[in-house]
């Protein structure tokens, strides 16, 4: 089940969801819209290794947008810092920045109970677009659980992504044993 605008409120209330900083006005009647921060970050190297740790250059976003362009991908990073402690969060792209021809994750939409963090996001484009920090960028739609959880993301040994920086994180695929 998909939580309602009365229900995102009330798990805020009683602390099961945080969303800082939180505007009444992004709330949807069943998602809360959540804007692009100021950092965005692109890889350094042109091929990537799923073995190494790939690094990247930060970019901030100045007063008069960024130009996004195609075939990059730039990991930006929500204004929002979110937990979730009792429903499963979905990340999607809003329906205007899609018809811009703006991707904001490649496989990563969903989160996991326990996550608590700023979201990063994997940003493609499909024609030059200018973007700006604090545009609205995606929206986040809850999941009622059934049954218990036995490890919340933030308790899991093997979690990557847990250290909140305010930055868009790389890939941590190398941490995997494969």
């Amino acid at each position: 089940m998909i939580l309602t605008d009365s229900a995102i409120l009330g798990a805020l209330a009683d602390g099961s969801i945080v969303i800082e900083p939180f505007a009444r006005e992004c709330l949807g009647s069943n998602s809360y819209d959540v804007h692009l921060g100021k950092d965005l970050a692109i890889y350094r190297e042109d091929v990537l290794d799923a073995k190494s740790h790939n690094q990247i250059n930060h970019i901030t976003i100045p007063a008069e947008g960024y130009i996004l362009k195609p075939d990059v991908l730039y990991l930006g990073i929500t204004q929002e810092y979110t937990e979730t402690h009792s429903t499963v969060p979905f990340l999607e792209g809003k329906s205007s920045v899609g018809r811009l021809g703006i991707d904001i994750h490649a496989t990563a939409g969903k989160g996991d109970i326990g996550f608590c963090n700023h979201w990063t996001l994997e940003i493609s484009v499909t024609q030059p677009v200018r973007v700006y920090a604090g545009m609205p960028i995606g929206q986040l739609i809850y999941f009622r659980l059934e049954g218990t959880v036995q490890t919340l993301y933030s308790e899991k040994k093997s979690a990557k992504y847990t250290k909140r920086t305010g930055l868009p994180q790389e890939s941590m695929m190398w941490k995997n044993r494969f």
